[in-house]
């Protein structure tokens, strides 16, 4: 594979796609906003680093962002040093960030500006799911920019889906997430519930991954909740927070109601107070245990 890859953001999730990638044999360029980050990703896995955005983007024919709210999307995609002012002509830009749609459209118009093409794209799945290369992509944008990408998306994910045109992989991920986090907090008060009736915790979360709630959330976090001290954050409260804001905010825009939304934003909001903000998101149940006590 001929192409060459720019990765913009390497916490867990881009990290991983620059290692994927690598392994792979695909070319890679990285950079992050914390320089030791990338850099690390750049020793273990052979990829090239760049001092910046702009000359991470100049390098690239496809460039992958991952980051972790619009605050820091926007960083890396505007100024002097941003990735727009290095694109070239027909550089495809596919951004996997969880974003406001809003964002999504507004940067998409700067990068098209530029002379380059713009998917927000989404993705489901956990690190392992990167390392495996089977993530579902969720692609917005023009269908013919999404198969200039495919090559690289491909190597990446198990599928690869166009959901319509600008704004509307942002829009179906906040979606999914609502979900998931409805899940997370279901799945908490199940396992509280069960345990302060005497039930064991493991033999609790066995009989629920066995059941038919037993879907690919429950399996995979099942580490996360059964031993929650020795579980490292995979995705932390805050950003469940942040996630849930964004789906308040569209759902607000559309008139819908969400009251699911609503209820697991303020429990969301009081575990976070209460400490366990930078915890793996299973750490809703540790608050639950914290609230008995």
């Amino acid at each position: 594979m001929s192409v060459r890859v720019a990765v913009v953001g390497t916490g867990r999730m881009g990290a991983a796609m620059a290692g994927r990638l690598r392994a792979q044999g695909v070319p890679v360029t990285v950079f992050n906003r914390t320089a030791e980050r990338a850099a690390a990703v750049a020793a273990r896995t052979g990829a090239d680093l760049a001092p910046s955005a702009r000359a991470a983007a100049t390098a690239a024919e496809v460039v992958l962002v991952s980051l972790a709210d619009d605050a820091a999307v926007e960083a890396a995609y505007t100024g002097d040093d941003g990735l727009v002012a290095g694109l070239r002509a027909g550089t495809v830009v596919a951004d996997t960030s969880t974003v406001d749609p809003r964002t999504a459209l507004r940067l998409g118009d700067l990068v098209r500006d530029a002379g380059g093409a713009h998917l927000d794209a989404p993705v489901s799945g956990s690190v392992p799911v990167v390392e495996r290369g089977e993530l579902t992509v969720l692609a917005g944008g023009d269908a013919a920019d999404l198969d200039r990408a495919r090559p690289v998306l491909d190597r990446l994910a198990a599928r690869v889906v166009h959901v319509g045109p600008a704004g509307a992989g942002a829009t179906i991920k906040l979606a999914v997430n609502g979900i998931v986090h409805a899940l997370n907090q279901a799945l908490s008060e199940a396992l509280v519930l069960a345990e302060a009736s005497g039930v064991d915790r493991a033999t609790a979360y066995d009989v629920f991954a066995a059941s038919v709630v037993g879907g690919p959330f429950v399996q995979y976090k099942r580490a996360a909740f059964v031993d929650p001290e020795n579980a490292s954050a995979a995705f932390t409260l805050d950003l469940v927070g942040k996630d849930l804001d964004l789906l308040l905010a569209l759902a607000g825009r559309g008139g819908v109601p969400v009251r699911q939304a609503e209820v697991n934003r303020a429990a969301v909001a009081a575990a976070s107070a209460a400490g366990f903000g930078d915890r793996d998101m299973s750490a809703v149940a540790a608050h639950l245990r914290q609230l008995r006590s």
